[in-house]
């Protein structure tokens, strides 16, 4: 990839209404978009649009509002099919997020096609989301579960032994494109390669990745595919499990009601094909629209340029981060994502979040939804900057500056 100079994204912070306050009396410096992303004024003036002018429920209406507002919505599920370059719109299935796409394909596809004794694999550094649901649903199928470690503090998937962890009784390998605790970027187009030789299902958990750089379903070359309107500047409550298409029809309903339906009669009902079969009730409609905006926003912004900016400003802070003593940086030194993770021994990351809070600067402190990951790296926790395209060098130098008051106000390395 090309790299973009950091000062060509700068600009674009003034469309992010929120970035101009202070927080405790300085500048917000916002460095938790791995949890949340903020939102430019064109998502929010287009969520306010529908309200204003085109509220009305989707598809079963014949009124002009109706009509507006479901030419509006299955525009955007056309506009999410070729942000991904899925085949078709047909394979975009509308979720509230990440999580409950992974719940979707795990009750759904996993529980007509899985049975008692085959094995999911999965990765040490998944985040719950895409753990729990499979811990669920091998309790009740009797799955067995198995997992690719990583190599230490660095957090790469060790490979090693990738051939015989894809044996013949692996039915499904599900990962993660990029660790929402490491920035790690996971070879996905290799991993999915390796599985479709041996005839292995695969769906990736792309909720880091979607809004922060190019990604092609075709080029990956997985199965399934899931992420979160509200990582890539859009609003809260819409996801997208993507599918190939003749899977999504083999597979049974997820949720039960109107607007899935081909006929219900008192004793027996049948169901649409995808992707209606799974968007029962009323949809989420002006977060769709929401989301149509966004993708709008962001490939105006350039989806290599945030890729690059991102990447650029976190190895510049775990590069800098990494000269103070006592503290453990993890994640890659290379190529990494906008996300760096950082530890103290002798302070809880809830203390460094709270410190830096003072400042103005919004870190996330905890296990980031990655207990098992924790405590494979030998912590309880870890503080975690991550970075947008709407964040600054400037930004990075105050963070590195807040870290190291911090370690002479606790008297830590």
């Amino acid at each position: 990839m090309k790299r973009a100079e950091i000062s060509d994204l700068e600009a674009f912070r003034k469309d992010f209404p929120i970035l101009a306050q202070e927080v405790n009396g300085h500048p917000l410096i916002y460095l938790d978009n791995a949890a949340t992303t903020q939102k430019p004024r064109e998502v929010i003036s287009a969520i306010t649009s529908y309200y204003e002018n085109d509220n009305a429920n989707v598809h079963r209406g014949i009124h002009a509002l109706s009509h507006r507002a479901t030419v509006a919505f299955e525009e955007g599920r056309e506009r999410i099919a070729q942000f991904i370059n899925a085949n078709s719109e047909k394979e975009i299935i509308f979720t509230r997020g990440t999580t409950e796409a992974i719940n979707l394909l795990a009750q759904s596809w996993g529980g007509s096609f899985l049975k008692e004794g085959d094995t999911i694999l999965l990765t040490e550094m998944e985040h719950h989301s895409n753990l729990v649901p499979w811990q669920l649903l091998a309790e009740r199928k009797k799955l067995n579960l198995e997992f690719l470690p990583i190599t230490g503090d660095d957090g790469l998937l060790d490979l090693s032994k990738i051939d015989e962890q894809l044996h013949s009784g692996v039915k499904l390998f599900a990962f993660t494109h990029i660790s929402n605790a490491l920035g790690v970027i996971n070879p996905v187009a290799e991993l999915c390669a390796k599985a479709r030789e041996k005839g292995i299902t695969t769906f990736v958990d792309a909720a880091q990745s979607v809004g922060h750089g190019p990604l092609d379903v075709q080029a990956l070359g997985c199965d399934f595919l899931a992420f979160s309107g509200h990582k890539m500047c859009a609003p809260t409550g819409i996801g997208v499990l993507w599918g190939r298409l003749d899977l999504l029809n083999s597979m049974p309903p997820y949720h039960g009601g109107g607007e899935m339906i081909l006929s219900v009669d008192l004793q027996k009902s049948t169901y649409k094909k995808a992707p209606q079969r799974f968007e029962a009730g009323t949809p989420s409609i002006a977060e769709v629209i929401g989301m149509t905006a966004a993708i709008d926003y962001l490939e105006k912004v350039g989806r290599e340029r945030i890729f690059e900016h991102g990447h650029a400003l976190a190895n510049e802070a775990a590069r800098e981060l990494r000269k103070l003593p006592g503290i453990r940086v993890f994640g890659p030194e290379g190529e990494r994502a906008g996300i760096v993770s950082f530890h103290f021994d002798d302070l809880h990351a809830h203390d460094i979040v709270t410190f830096a809070d003072q400042k103005g600067i919004a870190l996330r402190g905890g296990h980031h939804c990655t207990q098992p990951l924790m405590k494979r790296l030998g912590v309880a926790s870890t503080a975690r900057a991550s970075f947008y395209f709407y964040n600054t060098r400037e930004e990075v130098t105050r963070l590195v500056e807040a870290i190291s008051e911090l370690q002479r106000f606790f008297a830590i390395g």
